[in-house]
């Protein structure tokens, strides 16, 4: 019998604004669709029905500012640019009121997504995974510590090579932060260390090798990206 022995997984964090502390990152959960425009621009109905999340491993978790390699299997690499909820908390089967005291802060977050993979696997029925949950697909920005404040309202953009591709504001979402992180708490445990990205508004497209991505949320730090040149 071969005995198999590896190194442990080193621990994924993300920068608190204005400290040298590091959050340490549990789980990662992103909500589908939470904008309507993007909604539709994805072919789907806006209606307000309960939201769905799909998940990322912990260590896709990449920090603003790197430089990342265009992932494999995929010719279709979009940004999605989001606010990004971090919990010093647990929550579980929570109320609106329960929420506030679980929120450690907030930042400014991309999910990349393979979206020829994902196109793939809505149309078959099948999960998301291969076009969400990859390596560097989670980038960050340092977390704003706001202590039981919802964020409810805030401009929020995104430039590729200075062009603006997306723009709306955070009181567009169509389920609230506290919404968002009721429902969540019905199916899941929810504790300190989980983040939660809260959907992505309109004018999500794709990029290449060597175009830098800027976004930014009112009141907190930017998240940058650049794709590595081939």
């Amino acid at each position: 019998m071969t005995n198999y022995t590896h190194e442990p997984m080193p621990i994924a964090t993300a920068r608190v604004e204005g400290t040298k502390e590091l959050f340490p990152v549990r789980r990662i959960f992103c909500v589908g669709r939470n904008y309507a425009a993007h909604a539709r621009e994805m072919g789907r109905d806006p209606d307000r029905e309960p939201p769905f999340f799909f998940t990322k491993f912990a260590e896709t978790v990449v920090e603003s500012g790197a430089e990342i390699a265009y992932p494999p299997n995929t010719s279709n690499y979009h940004y999605e640019m989001e606010l990004v909820v971090a919990l010093s908390g647990p929550l579980f089967n929570a109320t609106v009121d329960d929420v506030p005291g679980a929120i450690y802060g907030y930042c400014t977050g991309l999910d990349m997504t393979r979206r020829d993979r994902q196109l793939e696997a809505r149309e078959t029925g099948r999960p998301w995974d291969l076009g969400k949950n990859f390596a560097e697909s989670a980038v960050l920005g340092s977390i704003v510590p706001m202590s039981e404040t919802i964020f409810c309202e805030g401009a929020i953009t995104l430039e590729v090579d200075g062009q603006t591709r997306q723009k709306s504001d955070i009181s567009a979402l169509i389920w609230s932060v506290d919404e968002i992180l009721v429902e969540l708490s019905k199916s899941y445990q929810l504790a300190a260390g989980d983040l939660i990205f809260t959907g992505t508004p309109e004018g999500v497209g794709a990029v290449t090798p060597g175009q830098k991505l800027r976004g930014e949320i009112t009141g907190l730090p930017p998240v940058e990206l650049r794709i590595a040149g081939t």
